[in-house]
């Protein structure tokens, strides 16, 4: 049996941590099933890719050119499928990026198999394949395993460490038909690090609440002055921004918005569960739809005018009782 860890490169040629937690997790699977790894890169030049991660023990496959470069749905699914045949993997484990989310469902119906996605962790039970999912809202984790092969699997961030082992990596060449590929990307932009304000790999998660646009302690609303304080904060801290639903929903009420925030920044029950080292609620009351995509945060503080709200309740390590925007404006001078 054999079981294929499948990533792309990034823009400048490396894997991105999530890939690395991915192979963690895959080599996991291989040793205890006893089964070969294999390792496939998709790329525009993977070599060095390779090297980084050399000391897997897997044997290493490729598909490489510029067509690869950008995550085109066409090019990444011809790219794994001639992998997945050059190795005859049995089970493909792959990083739940964007491309891949987007692409891999597809390559399990090339190869007549079955694919579950965005799992929490693999395992091996009675030399079998076990994966990880959450469910009902993130409050259960389940496990399930299946016979059909091949087993297509991604696995999202922050579920195993990241693999560290670099030296020099043997790759075979696959070619990958893609003649039949229509579409051609004319180039990427990407934002810089100043305007981008979701961060995986940040070491603090800042989430902002619907008290930011209400009525202040005067009677007015200072939707600016939210907007300058939060992006203070996370321009001086390189933090990670998430929101809860009630604030990202609030244009379709009619009420004030932040105009950087969208959907994507939705963490919580019907949003993401971010797996970061710190995070900082504030204008949140901390109630379970709120608490529940804090779960993996390791230190939880929170800022709120009510000492009695939902934050209060063991929900957090610290609560900063007090108005939200002194708070943050007081913590933006300390930081310069």
């Amino acid at each position: 049996m054999t079981v294929l860890f499948l990533a792309h490169t990034e823009c400048d040629g490396t894997l991105a941590k999530v890939s690395l937690e991915t192979l963690t997790a895959a080599k996991a699977l291989a040793d205890g099933m006893g089964a070969e790894l294999a390792v496939g890169l998709v790329g525009a030049d993977v070599a060095a890719a390779a090297d980084s991660i050399a000391a897997c023990g897997g044997t290493f496959f490729a598909v490489t050119g510029p067509a690869y470069n950008e995550g085109l749905y066409s090019t990444d699914i011809a790219a794994a499928e001639a992998i997945a045949k050059a190795c005859s993997a049995e089970i493909v484990v792959a990083p739940a990026t964007s491309r891949y989310s987007r692409a891999l469902p597809g390559l399990a119906i090339r190869l007549g198999g079955r694919v579950d996605t965005h799992l929490s962790g693999l395992n091996v039970v009675d030399g079998k394949p076990v994966a990880k999912r959450w469910f009902y809202r993130q409050r259960m984790e389940g496990s399930f395993t299946r016979d059909e092969r091949p087993w297509v699997l991604t696995l999202d961030a922050g579920c195993a460490g990241a693999f560290s082992g670099a030296g020099s990596a043997d790759v075979t060449a696959v070619d990958a038909d893609i003649s039949g590929v229509r579409t051609r990307p004319e180039g990427m932009i990407c934002v810089s690090e100043d305007e981008q304000t979701i961060r995986p790999d940040a070491e603090i998660l800042l989430v902002t609440g619907a008290g930011w646009t209400k009525k202040q302690a005067d009677g007015e609303v200072h939707v600016a002055e939210a907007e300058d304080s939060i992006l203070r904060f996370l321009s001086a801290t390189k933090s990670s921004l998430g929101s809860s639903k009630s604030l990202v929903d609030i244009s379709g009420e009619g009420g004030a918005v932040i105009s950087f925030l969208t959907h994507m920044h939705q963490v919580g029950q019907t949003g993401a569960t971010p797996r970061h080292a710190k995070g900082l609620s504030t204008c949140c009351h901390g109630e379970e739809p709120h608490v529940v995509g804090w779960r993996f945060i390791n230190e939880r503080r929170a800022i709120n005018t009510d000492a009695g709200c939902g934050w209060a309740q063991g929900k957090c390590d610290v609560l900063y009782v007090g108005d939200a925007f002194a708070i943050m404006k007081k913590v933006n001078e300390l930081l310069g």
